[in-house]
């Protein structure tokens, strides 16, 4: 049988269509192949002529291979995983008889015990084996990973010691610590605070063990130094004390609900918070641990998670994946009913968002609130997400504790080879409702009737070492007493503190910004740049490298694009984004950007990315100014908002002095991330105390494109901003947009900056700079009117974006000279007392107007309605509207041509 071994990395789909192809075409088999399907035929025909034993015998043997494969693929659906319910039955089983096999042949021996490691050995024998291996505590998916390399490693590290733990009776000690400061941090706060949510771990208290070994594991036997951890509700607080160990008096002074130091921050509930900590491993060797701060939406956490995880392998670990791994602890409802799980992992292996695998933990309660598993979902299991991209799944029974450490083992083994997602399903249940304030009792009655019965994972564990002689009752009560005093002596001391303090999440990363920046947000900052330097940059990113050839088209954009920086005087918008790229890139700081087709640029503007024509080579021109500048890295992205997004949020999470940028094809389109928007990028900093420097670029304005390609929502920011929270533009001119970008580099802070941009004026002859205002100008909140006569203006018009130009038309059409037009560039936060200063210039105005493209209930109105309520403004802009746009183009000029008409009306 030795010859026919490569069977055990195959998949049965794939025999069958070679097979099938033999049969037709035999010539185009590949010969090893052939020659299998050769004798497989011979042995057919040999046994049809029912007078040769040694065609049985063969035929026997095709029989228990096909019974070890459907082991191999079918053996997770028999499994003793459940702790609390029986299994659904499935059919057919996995009976002798439905391969052809009887008692008869059970002391027969076989050959085709070779596949799962042994010698030949009897039929009996290979059940014991296959129902052992795939059968008991842990159920394993993995013939659809195809790749015959993963399959047959993954066959071997199961055949090794039967997928059975091989523990020491100090590690066994270890893990029987673990889960009773599990069970006994959770009764402590179960009895201290009665009633309150906390979402205990109680009924998957094998979470802590698994997730402190995967922890130990990963850094002892591999180069693993750090850890970042995403979960939701379920267990936090056990996590955050028991792994992270978070201060248990800050833990029981934040569910006493006290206020917090700084008033700046309003803080959160206890179970969102987050956690960053430096702690040695078991050997001794300096480990770093994050768990990041999540809001109440389950898995948004997970993109964040690794966004920042990519960050720091980027820019800490050079790139290498096994020096930081990243781990999801998931819900079953969740990660099942979260279509932003399928995002992740479709982002899992691209090369501008992979992290080199992702580990995977379900807390698996079998159900969802109040829903049944059998109501939330229509694949088998919760985790079957993760065949989407071929990664290995277990199923293991939360309440053997030992097997839960079998299965991290194996996770953080095959995710180290091969740098590939791993999912592990751990199934237990809920001991309360879906916190403890609730009766599950009303949905599940017969369920929980069955959890009031369990024993808990702790005991059963105790339970088994002092059958084994390792502990006995003295031993496992002096740990108790320990906890205990512990526990009791923090929460007498957490009585005696005023306030609750809200530590930093990722300190190191950010401790040289200013944690305060509500008075530092008017300051002025200088974004000069030599002018010779700046002539230089644009000199070289227009410029091709002679060893590629390159589409003609391109040649002539980058041609045209060298001539704006010889004349100087005409910077269009494409251009003065390069620029202000490049020179971040000389004084070196980082740049990502990312989203739809942000390489070339949804309108063909930017050209950031260069192919070549025959072998479709990247080029990126920008990284070639100088020895020594900052790295900019350009990621056309999966058609996503809500994965990417949360993916560059959390990356610029963990890197502060990257420009990290997301572009919207079309600005609305955001509204896909706006769990993103609502819950990190306006909340973040008030929430959890975390700053972020995410660039929003939304491109926005009214050309008759219809309504999904219109409005970028402007009134659903600024409707949530407050305390400073984030800048809001809406530039009018390339060079205010390239000062904006480097301003927001040389602030002392760091808060989220969205920037409406423009569609029409990336080519408007009008919209365009000169390089003297690159080099020596700075970012202009308000654009006053240029105006030689201020006593003349009888009526001003302020507004914002592209109808500024519209407007302008008109002006110098009908020499409407007594009009002023003032640019709000940057809508939030407004520069009140910038903006009485330009408007006491007008000492003569009698008529305020504010117009805008958008309709009356949308756009900046709104909110400038209320912000300026002390200008006497006169409304011009569309009707009130349910859809931001028309679709008829016709009406679009026609209700466009009414808006400035009714400006210029007397």
């Amino acid at each position: 049988m030795d010859r026919y071994s490569f069977l055990n990395t195959v998949h049965p789909k794939l025999i069958e269509e070679l097979y099938h192809r033999y049969l037709h075409t035999p010539d185009q088999i590949e010969p090893s192949w052939r020659a299998f399907f050769q004798g497989f035929d011979f042995a057919l025909a040999t046994y049809n002529r029912n007078d040769n034993k040694d065609s049985q015998k063969i035929l026997k043997e095709f029989q228990v291979l096909n019974l070890i494969q459907a082991y191999r693929s079918r053996g997770h659906l028999f499994t003793k995983t459940n702790p609390i319910r029986s299994r659904r039955e499935y059919s057919p089983n996995l009976d002798i008889e439905q391969f052809g096999l009887g008692i008869e042949d059970l002391e027969t021996v076989f050959e085709a015990g070779k596949l799962v490691g042994k010698e030949p050995c009897t039929l009996a024998n290979i059940l014991t084996h296959l129902k052992t291996v795939y059968c008991e505590s842990i159920g394993i998916e993995y013939i659809h990973l195809r790749n015959p390399e993963n399959i047959y490693w993954i066959q071997q590290w199961l055949n090794k010691n039967e997928n059975k733990p091989s523990l020491s009776v100090e590690e066994k000690k270890n893990l029987l610590n673990k889960l009773t400061e599990a069970v006994v941090f959770e009764n402590f706060l179960h009895t201290k605070f009665v009633g309150q949510k906390r979402f205990s771990i109680e009924g998957n208290e094998s979470l802590l063990p698994a997730v402190d070994e995967l922890i130990e594991y990963a850094s002892i036997c591999y180069e693993a130094e750090e850890f970042v951890i995403g979960m939701a509700h379920r267990g936090r607080l056990n996590v955050l004390a028991n792994i992270l160990k978070k201060s248990l008096e800050e833990i029981f002074s934040e569910f006493d609900g006290k206020e917090y130091d700084e008033k700046v921050f309003s803080g959160d509930v206890k179970y969102h918070l987050g956690a960053t900590i430096k702690r040695n491993n078991r050997h001794g060797k300096s480990i770093k641990i994050s768990l990041a701060p999540n809001p109440s939406h389950l898995e948004t956490v997970d993109t964040v998670v690794e966004g920042l995880a990519r960050a720091k392998i980027d820019h800490y670990y050079k790139k290498n994946y096994n020096h930081l791994l990243p781990i999801l602890i998931h819900g079953d409802a969740a990660i099942s009913g979260q279509g932003l799980i399928y995002e992740i992992v479709q982002m899992s292996q691209l090369e501008g968002y992979k992290t080199g695998g992702t580990i995977h933990i379900v807390v698996n309660n079998q159900m969802g609130f109040t829903t049944d598993y059998i109501d939330g979902r229509s694949s088998i299991y919760c985790t079957d997400i993760g065949k989407v991209t071929l990664s290995p799944v277990l199923h293991v029974n939360a309440d053997d504790v030992e097997s839960v450490i079998h299965a991290i083992h194996f996770a953080v083994d095959f995710r180290m080879h091969y740098q590939r997602d791993v999912f592990i399903d751990i199934l237990g249940y809920r001991k309360y409702g879906h916190h403890e304030g609730d009766d599950p009792r009303f949905t599940q009655p017969s369920l929980y009737k069955a959890i009031a019965n369990q024993i808990n994972a702790r005991d059963i564990y105790k339970k088994k070492l002092q059958k084994e002689n390792i502990i006995d009752n003295a031993y496992i009560q002096v740990i108790e007493q320990d906890l205990s005093k512990k526990l009791e002596n923090s929460y007498e001391r957490a009585k005696n503190r005023k306030r609750n303090q809200l530590n930093y999440f990722l300190p190191s990363e950010w401790n040289i910004f200013s944690p305060d920046q509500s008075s530092q947000v008017f300051k002025e900052m200088d974004t000069s740049f030599p002018i010779e330097l700046l002539t230089e940059i644009g000199l070289i990113i227009s410029s091709l490298p002679k060893t590629y050839h390159f589409y003609k088209k391109i040649e002539k954009i980058l041609a045209q694009r060298k001539e704006m920086i010889k004349n100087g005087n005409i910077i269009d918008w494409g251009m003065a984004e390069l620029l202000a790229y490049g020179t971040l890139l000389y004084e070196n700081f980082d740049i990502r950007l990312s989203g739809e087709d942000v390489e070339r640029g949804t309108f063909s503007h930017r050209h950031a990315v260069i192919k070549s024509e025959n072998f479709e080579n990247k080029y990126i021109t920008l990284n070639h100014l100088r020895v020594g500048q900052g790295l900019i890295q350009i990621y056309n992205s999966p058609l996503s908002e809500y994965g990417v997004m949360g993916f560059d949020y959390g990356y610029a999470m963990a890197s502060p002095n990257t420009l990290t940028l997301w572009e919207a094809q079309f600005g609305d389109f955001s509204n896909g991330a706006q769990i993103i928007i609502d819950q990190y990028l306006s909340a973040a900093e008030d929430k959890w105390k975390i700053q972020n420097g995410l660039v929003l670029l939304l491109p926005h304005g009214y050309e008759g494109q219809g309504s999904e390609h219109s409005s970028a929502r402007i009134e659903r920011y600024l409707q949530l901003c407050g305390r400073y929270n984030m800048f809001i533009l809406n530039c009018t001119n390339p060079a205010n947009f390239y000062h904006a970008l480097r301003r927001h580099m040389k602030f002392p802070f760091r808060k989220p900056l969205v920037i409406f941009t423009p569609k029409s004026l990336l080519r408007h002859p009008k919209c365009v700079a000169t390089l003297a205002n690159l080099a020596t100008d700075r970012f202009y909140p308000i654009i006053d009117d240029d105006t030689d006569d201020p006593k003349r203006i009888t009526q001003i018009v302020i507004c914002s974006g592209k109808i500024y130009y519209e407007i302008l038309k008109e002006k110098e059409i009908t020499r409407s000279m007594h009009i002023a037009l003032i640019r709000l560039e940057q809508l939030y936060p407004i520069q009140k007392e910038l903006l009485k200063r330009i408007l006491e210039k007008y000492p003569k105005c009698k008529r305020w107007m504010w117009v805008q493209e958008e309709p009356k209930n949308m756009g900046p109105w709104p909110y400038i309605s209320y912000t300026l309520k002390s200008i006497p403004f006169e409304i011009i802009s569309r009707d009130e509207s349910a859809s931001p746009a028309s679709g008829s183009y016709s009406n679009f000029i026609k209700t466009q041509k009414e808006i400035i008409e009714k400006v210029f009306r007397s």
